[in-house]
């Protein structure tokens, strides 16, 4: 009985929280059918674990238009496109905002400069959903082919992602479907790619359209916190209320240790059973107009966040940085060390090495 009403008040809470006055759930996108498109608040959860990356997005019926949809850059063909958590989105934005009372990696080009090779097909809802590999060129033929809206400004974009990475995903709504579905504008459909990739990757740019404000909500799941700087990683600091270096507009909100409520509700989520317990959740927010926001986002293997201009290629974004990173062999403290420990720390570690200079000296006397 008392489980039961556990679960029971999980059930009101999401339920009260799907009808507050938020933002709907979206995914930027590189091309919109029919042009005149705006992006709502983007909600991301991105989790690494053991080489493989798991990104849960959800893609939103908006407009009374009959062609709608989008087409974003991936790091990897994916192993496996599928619905993804039916709460988990919400679930997250609870955490970070408490309510108070079948393929492997990228190897190769598109076997034709010209055509795109379409690797999937799947519908899951009202979404029909493709991957495709294939230069520039070649995917914005397939997209022109396919009726996706094409200005100057979209073609250029996705010209410069093209030069990181050959793989990409369509997106597009069947409208006619979503109503019979009664399938309303803002109801998002929760997409999961599970990829095989070295270091997280989550392409940022695509969400700046012009003229638009980038607003978007991005959580990570990772083996260890994740942080904003080196120094920080290294100290233990933590990295929340901190902006990202080069990222106006773009700090870190909220983390914590998983813990058990939370594991629980999205490891029993739809198709979400590969959350691990003994992660770390970081809540990254992102306001900024979108001229300002020209990167993507890599984690590297310390926890440090990097940034690269778009159309990088993924794994770039750390590997080409890695000559900056601090030593692996320092020892790092644990995250949210007290300022006083590390003030502590430092006057020992000044204090020794005075000491040592001093005793130097003085066997350099006897010795003379």
């Amino acid at each position: 009985m008392k489980l039961h009403k556990t679960f029971l008040a999980i059930v009101i809470a999401l339920g009260l929280f799907a009808f507050q006055a938020l933002p709907a759930l979206a995914c930027g996108g590189l091309i919109a059918p029919d042009g005149d498109v705006h992006l709502a608040r983007a909600t991301t959860f991105v989790a690494w674990h053991g080489g493989i990356e798991h990104y849960l997005t959800s893609f939103t019926y908006q407009g009374n238009v009959t062609n709608l949809g989008w087409i974003v850059p991936l790091p990897a063909v994916p192993i496996k496109v599928e619905e993804g958590g039916a709460w988990t989105l919400q679930r997250l934005d609870l955490e970070a905002h408490p309510i108070l009372q079948r393929f492997g990696a990228v190897t190769t080009a598109a076997s034709s400069a010209d055509q795109a090779q379409v690797l999937e097909q799947v519908k899951i809802e009202a979404l029909n959903i493709t991957v495709l590999r294939g230069s520039g060129q070649a995917v914005l033929n397939w997209a022109s082919s396919n009726n996706f809206f094409l200005n100057d400004e979209t073609r250029n974009h996705l010209l410069t992602y093209a030069q990181g990475s050959p793989i990409f995903m369509a997106a597009k709504f069947d409208t006619s479907a979503a109503r019979a579905r009664h399938q309303l504008q803002g109801d998002g459909t929760p997409i999961l790619i599970t990829m095989r990739i070295e270091h997280i990757w989550v392409p940022l740019e695509v969400l700046a359209l012009d003229g638009q404000q980038v607003q978007a909500d991005l959580y990570l799941l990772t083996d260890k916190p994740v942080n904003t700087s080196d120094f920080g990683a290294l100290v233990g600091q933590s990295p929340v209320g901190t902006q990202i270096p080069g990222a106006p507009g773009f700090q870190v909100s909220f983390q914590e240790k998983m813990n058990s409520s939370l594991y629980h509700d999205l490891s029993t989520d739809r198709n979400m059973g590969w959350v691990w317990p003994s992660s770390w959740l970081t809540y990254l927010n992102l306001n900024a107009p979108a001229p300002a926001v020209t990167y993507d986002l890599g984690i590297s293997p310390t926890g440090v966040i990097r940034l690269a201009p778009f159309g990088t290629a993924p794994m770039a974004v750390v590997d080409g940085q890695m000559p900056h990173e601090l030593p692996s062999w320092l020892p790092r403290m644990p995250i949210g060390t007290p300022q006083a420990v590390l003030g502590a720390a430092v006057l020992l570690s000044l204090g020794s090495s005075l000491f040592l200079i001093l005793l130097a000296r003085r066997r350099a006397k006897s010795h003379g």
